[in-house]
């Protein structure tokens, strides 16, 4: 493929993976935000229980606190990812080539990474409707991520 069709591939690609992990922060602050409001309350004069977990989410199973972690890191990264793609995609060289590709290669293996607890969570089976959505846009961010990563070194061969 010539470098200018890869160029628009690579910026739609960044709109799709952008707007993906916009809405998988959104959820897993959502999550967050309900753990928070409704995980244990221990007041003065209580032990914590026998099973205590700091990452314990009332909703979903026992994967579910390591998944919305992780997801939630994915999701930070893989947004100042798109931020340093959106460089590399206006100057299109070889000189930005390196700060895109190093960027969305950490966001790629930390998506994958949640992704990872996405299967483990969809394995125990008892999770809510906005878990199940954020389990698919990480599975399908992993696959978006490592094509976008594929597009932006197959057409970075010009130096300005």
């Amino acid at each position: 493929m010539p470098a200018t069709q890869l160029k628009s591939v690579a910026s739609l690609l960044l709109v799709l993976n952008f707007c993906m992990y916009v809405i998988v922060l959104a959820i897993g602050g959502w999550a967050t935000n309900r753990a928070i409001d409704h995980g244990f309350i221990i007041g003065p004069g209580f032990d914590l229980p026998a099973h205590f977990s700091p990452i314990y989410f009332p909703m979903g199973n026992a994967a579910t606190g390591f998944f919305v972690t992780f997801s939630l890191i994915a999701g930070v990264v893989g947004v100042a990812s798109v931020i340093s793609g959106l460089n590399h995609v206006r100057f299109w060289n070889l000189d930005s080539l390196p700060a895109a590709a190093s960027a969305a290669t950490i966001a790629w293996s930390l998506t994958v990474l949640a992704m990872g607890f996405a299967w483990k969570e969809i394995d125990l089976h008892i999770r809510n409707s906005r878990l199940r959505t954020m389990e698919a846009f990480l599975i399908i961010l992993s696959v978006t991520q490592l094509i976008y990563i594929a597009a932006i070194h197959g057409a970075s061969s010009t130096r300005r």
